[in-house]
């Protein structure tokens, strides 16, 4: 099998990773499960790669501990023999106005979501093999604006930054770097916290009036670590129509 593609999908237990990494699986990945703490959920994206036609195994690894994801990518290597594609769908949203944003929440999401992109990240641009592709995950929400995502938005902006830069200085190198910025989509993510009134007036925003799927989004990152070689350095905003 010695044109099999590699990936690693943290934040793949759940939501869009999860879906990425079937979808992945789909086109006869193998597939490293990159998963916070729900090791069920984790075995259970194990299966559904495998039922699409792939190979999997799942690996425990907080994103923002740099010994856990360098370990993550060492299994990697080990099950499959090198890294192909790296998906980094890992992340977390509490919500709160900024006024009454509990700092030490705002120092999570920072490590979660900015710090574990750098962490994921730097192991990429070491390990991915020629014609590799590097998908970083960020949110409409930076173009949306909607009061209560402050902190959240404050770090995807952070990732798109860090994806513009990357891709420049893999210059010389087959490898692409971009990310996906979904609106809305119907996650365990986006429906947590949120009143039934607010899931409805957020649903009928986008000029398509529905929310997007994991698979909606799925379909990108499978565009973008396979035949999309002439995308690269680009922020890609999915979301129906709700934001430029």
């Amino acid at each position: 099998m010695s044109n099999e593609r590699v990936a690693i999908v943290t934040g793949g237990s759940s939501g869009i990773g999860r879906e990425a990494a079937a979808r992945l699986g789909r086109e006869g990945y193998a597939v490293v499960i990159g998963y916070a703490g729900n090791q069920a959920n984790a075995d259970e994206a194990v299966k559904e790669v495998e039922q699409a036609g792939g190979r999997a195994i799942a690996v425990q690894a907080d994103v923002a501990d740099e010994t856990a994801v360098a370990a993550m990518f060492d299994r990697a290597e080990q099950a499959y023999g090198g890294v192909d594609v790296v998906v980094n769908a890992a992340g977390i949203m509490p919500l709160s106005p900024l006024a009454e944003l509990d700092l030490d929440v705002f120092d999570r999401v920072v490590r979660t979501n900015l710090r574990g992109t750098i962490v994921v990240d730097q192991q990429a641009v070491r390990r991915l093999r020629s014609g590799g592709a590097l998908i970083n995950v960020s949110s409409s929400l930076t173009k949306l604006a909607r009061p209560g995502y402050s902190a959240y938005s404050a770090t995807k902006g952070g990732v798109e930054a860090i994806t513009l830069i990357l891709a420049r200085e893999l210059r010389g190198r087959d490898v692409t770097v971009n990310t996906v910025a979904p609106g809305p989509t119907a996650t365990p993510l986006f429906f947590e916290g949120k009143s039934q009134e607010l899931i409805d007036r957020i649903t009928t925003e986008p000029p398509l009036e529905r929310l997007g799927e994991p698979a909606d989004i799925a379909e990108i990152i499978a565009f973008l670590a396979g035949p999309a070689r002439w995308i690269n350095g680009q922020v890609i905003y999915a979301n129906g129509g709700s934001a430029a």
